[in-house]
């Protein structure tokens, strides 16, 4: 993983009025300013703590002193709390010689990063910031960017979560969290880990352009995962975003080079558009060319050729192309349904049955492998 710079330039640390979020401006539906529930750690859903609860039986639980409580002036804070314990830390906490606050800290980090609902988690909020202020979620970070860098992913994400539990917009803790779980799941063959990781790393990239708008960084990952999505032009808008923000040439230079590679896929993708917004004629003005380029074997472009061809009263070109798909993608059940109803339509009853039968296959093949 790359080293996971704490770099506090103009760049990453200066504000923008919300409205100039890239979700707003690709005229998206969500609401620029989320509710707590959607940006909040501690009130979200969790898509990736179940994969890391296994570390909390890792932990025992003893309360502080009366004394300690008294001499540290938190006891309207913990009195009857908790607090999170290492097998190896008893002996000392009841009464060795002792364990300092800031190894106490570590593990109170431990817990809220496993789980940021735990019920406690407000607690040890208050209690940490009463002692370290701003400082110990900064130190936090350190600790988790630390393990990244020895690759032990699952402690640098725990760190991180801890992190965004006592400031959930803290930038330096949502740019970690973002990244380490691009890293877990690049490194995953697991299916629904891959796509848990994925989704709150994208979701996290998405969330701090819109914090913090003028942090670059943001942008150029969150291309790199549309277009791993297949959505080129909000790769392309994210990529205009990071260049007009980025003060890094070597990677300005990179993103320049990477749209131009993308040219392609993007008309295809506007293509692509205006057959499902009714526009058949102008789609097929646009994508019809690129049978003629190395994109004739992206299934997508013949199935919406396929779709405009029908629409516009052609069967035999539809016909043509919802075939040449499925020499791409055999399993591609839409297109076979178009086939069957167009051979229905035309009366052709042994090509209705044939391709209604290959439905039924690949229906049951599919319901198979899921259960």
């Amino acid at each position: 993983m790359k080293k996971l710079k704490d770099t506090r330039n103009k760049e990453q640390e200066a504000a923008e009025p919300k409205r100039n979020t890239l979700l707003s401006k690709m005229g998206l539906d969500n609401p620029v300013n989320r509710s707590d529930s959607e940006t909040d750690i501690r009130k979200r859903p969790d898509r990736v703590g179940l994969y890391l609860k296994k570390y909390g039986s890792n932990f025992v639980f003893d309360e502080f002193s009366d004394a300690f409580l008294e001499k540290t002036g938190t006891k309207d804070l913990m009195k009857g709390v908790p607090i999170p314990l290492r097998q190896e830390d008893l002996e000392a906490f009841q009464g060795g010689e002792g364990l300092s606050t800031l190894h106490i800290a570590e593990n109170m980090a431990w817990i809220m990063g496993i789980d940021p609902k735990f019920k406690y988690t407000e607690h040890y909020i208050a209690f940490l910031l009463k002692l370290y202020n701003y400082k110990i979620y900064e130190g936090i970070l350190k600790e988790g960017r630390d393990a990244a860098e020895k690759e032990d992913f699952d402690s640098a994400c725990i760190h991180f979560r801890a992190t965004l539990c006592m400031k959930p917009d803290y930038l330096h803790g949502m740019y970690s969290y973002a990244r380490v779980c691009r890293e877990m799941y690049l490194k995953s063959t697991d299916e629904e880990y891959i796509g848990r990781f994925k989704a709150e790393s994208i979701d996290y990239f998405e969330l701090i352009t819109e914090e913090h708008p003028n942090f670059a960084q943001a942008y150029y990952y969150l291309g790199y995962a549309y277009i791993n999505m297949g959505l080129y032009t909000k790769a392309e808008l994210a990529w205009k975003n990071f260049i007009d923000k980025s003060h890094n040439s070597q990677d300005r230079k990179e993103i320049k080079e990477r749209m131009k590679q993308i040219a392609d896929p993007i008309m295809i993708e506007k293509g692509c558009n205006d057959v499902m917004a009714g526009r058949y004629e102008y789609g097929l003005a646009i994508l019809e060319p690129f049978l003629k380029t190395q994109f004739k074997t992206w299934w997508p472009l013949s199935y919406y050729l396929g779709v405009a061809h029908l629409a516009l009263g052609d069967k035999k070109e539809a016909v043509t192309s919802f075939k040449r798909v499925l020499t791409i993608n055999g399993s591609h059940l839409e297109s076979m349904q178009a086939l069957a109803d167009i051979y229905a339509s035309d009366g052709d009853r042994d090509n209705e049955v044939k391709y209604r039968k290959k439905i039924e296959l690949v229906q049951e093949n599919l319901k198979s492998s899921f259960s």
